[in-house]
């Protein structure tokens, strides 16, 4: 990983399932918009991913995807660095560092997500899960990360990491940068189309997401099935109309056009048309996405790993010397 005086962005996404809008709206479009301005490390987070089972050929498969999602986003290979988790064991080794000299567990009893996917699971859950944030952590302070553009739902995450930096720095002597966490002002969070009360989410049922390899008819089925609030009227009202505030939110981001505009456009239509348009416009964006997305070839994704994997080796192999220097190891 070459020195660059430009801040350091780290962001990743897990492999699993299908990657849908929500990812790209809350996360990966604006990785790409940041990527001139940051050296910028993308990880594919795969040992998350293992926090429950996967069937192992699907995922050597989506772990290609996820890549080929990153490049078909906007992700520029000359101005990025796209990597395997686990083709890095440092990442692991400064997780349990983390578990044995900095992280809590009042810490992660704490975080929402685990408490959420712990209910869903039931209460025999993988301990993996419950240390996520601690993997997490590390992976963000394995590379002196100035900033973490991420989804609203993971700032408490990067918030975790940014405490165990600090402790670790206030226990050991300075180690870690303090990183500073990105949210997108609109579309943080991409809510459900079947329950505009929760997050899309790609283990919900399909009628939940729009998924960035759906083809034009099945996106146009999910948008004119997607849940309505009662009225008629297309406003952005978050508290009373969840539903047409969520869509107004997709239809903004994807086609550039502001939401006062599109409030002024079908203000004497119903949610028919709107939908009907919003529908248009989600396939135009998938079809240039899907193109971009055929076109890159396993091989080249495998080459790029491989390649990228040796760049950042260097930096997180440093961090880790440093770390165990000042634990005496």
């Amino acid at each position: 990983m070459t020195t660059s005086k430009k801040p350091t962005i780290f962001s990743g996404v897990q492999p699993t399932g299908n990657l849908h809008l929500g990812n790209y709206l809350g996360a990966i479009s604006q990785w790409a918009v940041m990527q001139e301005k940051y050296q910028s490390i993308f990880c594919i987070v795969d040992y998350h991913a293992i926090t429950v089972r996967q069937d192992a050929e699907t995922f050597r498969q989506q772990i290609l995807n996820t890549a080929k999602v990153y490049l078909a986003a906007g992700i520029d290979p000359k101005e990025a660095i796209i990597f395997q988790q686990s083709d890095i064991k440092e990442h692991t080794e400064l997780a349990w560092i983390l578990n044995c000299a900095s992280a809590r567990m009042s810490d992660l009893e704490n975080m929402t997500q685990f408490k959420d996917k712990s209910t869903a699971k039931g209460e025999n859950v993988s301990v993996g899960l419950f240390d996520y944030p601690v993997l997490m952590a590390a992976d963000i302070l394995l590379y002196g990360t100035d900033a973490v553009p991420v989804g609203d739902d993971q700032k408490q995450h990067v918030e975790l990491a940014r405490d165990l930096a600090k402790r670790f720095n206030h226990d050991f002597g300075e180690t870690f940068k303090i990183p500073e966490v990105v949210i997108r002002k609109e579309g943080a969070r991409i809510m459900g189309l079947d329950n505009p009360k929760q997050k899309m989410s790609k283990s919900a049922s399909p009628a939940n997401y729009i998924a960035l390899t759906d083809s034009a008819e099945i996106n146009h089925k999910k948008i004119m099935r997607a849940v309505t609030d009662s009225g008629s009227s297309v406003t952005f009202d978050k508290d009373n109309k969840p539903a047409i505030a969520n869509l107004l939110t997709i239809y903004s981001l994807l086609s550039g056009n502001t939401i006062k505009n599109l409030e002024h456009k079908y203000r004497a239509g119903g949610y028919g048309d709107f939908k009907k348009d919003l529908a248009e416009v989600v396939t135009d964006f998938l079809a240039d996405f899907q193109q971009k997305f055929n076109a890159i070839s396993d091989q080249e994704v495998r080459e790029l790993l491989k390649h990228n994997a040796e760049l950042v080796r260097p930096k997180a192999q440093a961090t880790i010397e440093k770390v165990k220097k000042q634990l005496g190891l």
